[in-house]
């Protein structure tokens, strides 16, 4: 049995931003690929529609220059023959302030001939933006209606 895609690329995406080494993951991302990361492009304006490998790799370049991947695990993941989704936890580190931030995420990813096709990523947002801001969000309480 070979190797499912979603492995290599995951091994060259951690190598490209722990490492900045780019090179693989380049022969892993299809020239056409469709990638979205669904969070607070406010506060962080590489999340969001990407379309092409140059602006995908232009997206990884800048999440490098902020974070490093210290720790991820998979809580659940469902591989089919061309396609790959999972429930992953990240622990990072911002890199301006060495501040730890973790994270969870759904990635939804789609493979042609070994390459990434399609990515779709949805972010705890909530959590990610609290870590951010270094505080809680207090939210008005809802009242019940009935």
């Amino acid at each position: 049995m070979t190797e499912h895609s979603l492995w290599r690329f995951s091994r060259a995406l951690h190598s490209a931003i722990n490492d900045r080494q780019f090179e693989d993951l380049k022969t892993l991302i299809d020239d056409d690929v469709d990638w979205a990361i669904y969070g607070p492009i406010d506060m962080f304006p590489f999340l969001g529609a990407r379309q092409g490998k140059d602006a995908v790799l232009d997206v990884i370049r800048q999440i490098a220059d902020n974070f490093r991947v210290r720790r991820f695990d998979r809580e659940t993941i469902l591989l089919g023959v061309d396609s790959a989704s999972s429930m992953l936890r990240y622990s990072l580190t911002a890199l301006d302030s060495d501040k730890p931030i973790s994270l969870r995420v759904a990635q939804f990813a789609q493979f042609k001939a070994g390459r990434l096709l399609n990515m779709r990523v949805l972010v705890d947002t909530f959590d990610l933006v609290e870590q951010a801001l270094g505080r809680p969000i207090h939210l008005p309480k809802m009242s019940r209606v009935g």
